[in-house]
């Protein structure tokens, strides 16, 4: 009777798998979320809830190891790098409506069958080993770190160099060239007003416009006391230049 009571059945779950079903309900939408979305900024955002789900995950499972190794490596330096990438690069971050694809039933008929595939092939290998968990972890960071680097040392050092690749491909395509440096409907060039700049073209001398007759201006004509004053308006000045002379009076007057 004791031993029945110890045992947990389906339909008598514990509060460890009750939270690890709900936090992978979150992590599965959090997923759908970031392959649907048309806004990339939104789609790394939603990336973010998806493996930090993970990372709970893991942790239920009690392997903290990978838990923190999931959140410094995916959700602390893989979304980071790709949120640097599109502000660096001056990608599009608003809604896409050419995001859409035409093959997106095709690629979800793959991951479904991927999916399947890889469940059904740990839990065969998987079948008959159980892991204890209100006993002792059976394994450590310092077991962990002396395999990662006793063992597995060339791999480690190859990812470190793949690491710095992208490192540098992400400074060479955030630079700018010179003429995309230089303020638009400016061409690059020597600056007149800098000290030492010479410039290529010297001014020409004033060569004398040959003289030719001019017709005396209006104003040449007009009296002094005709003259515009300061607030005498343009329009009135014009009129009064283009009037007709006054006839003489009889009389000799």
């Amino acid at each position: 009777m004791s031993l029945a009571a110890q045992t947990h059945g389906f339909l008598s779950p514990t509060g460890a798998e009750v939270a690890f079903v709900l936090v992978g309900l979150v992590t599965l939408g959090a997923a759908i979320v970031t392959v649907t979305t048309k806004q990339i900024v939104h789609a790394a955002l939603w990336l973010v809830a998806a493996l930090g789900g993970i990372a709970v995950e893991y942790l239920l499972l009690t392997a903290e190891f990978i838990a923190w190794v999931q959140v410094l490596i995916y959700v602390g330096s893989v979304v980071v790098l790709l949120l640097f990438g599109l502000m660096l690069t001056k990608a599009p971050i608003g809604r896409s409506p050419d995001a859409d694809s035409g093959n997106r039933w095709a690629a979800l008929v793959v991951a479904a069958a991927s999916a399947a595939v890889l469940v059904w092939v740990v839990a065969d290998a998987f079948r008959t080993t159980w892991i204890d968990l209100d006993g002792p972890a059976a394994g450590s960071t310092a077991v962990t770190g002396a395999s990662l680097f006793r063992h597995w040392v060339l791999p480690f050092e190859a990812l470190s160099v793949l690491l710095l690749a992208a490192l540098v491909g992400a400074i060479a395509l955030s630079r700018r060239t010179p003429s995309e440096a230089a303020p638009r409907g400016a061409l690059p060039g020597p600056n007149p007003a800098a000290p030492g700049s010479h410039s290529s073209t010297t001014p020409s001398p004033a060569t004398p416009s040959p003289a030719t007759p001019s017709s005396p201006t209006p104003s040449s004509k007009m009296p002094a006391s005709q003259t515009p004053s300061q607030g005498t308006a343009p329009s009135d000045v014009a009129r009064s230049s283009t009037a007709p002379p006054a006839a003489p009076r009889e009389g000799g007057r």
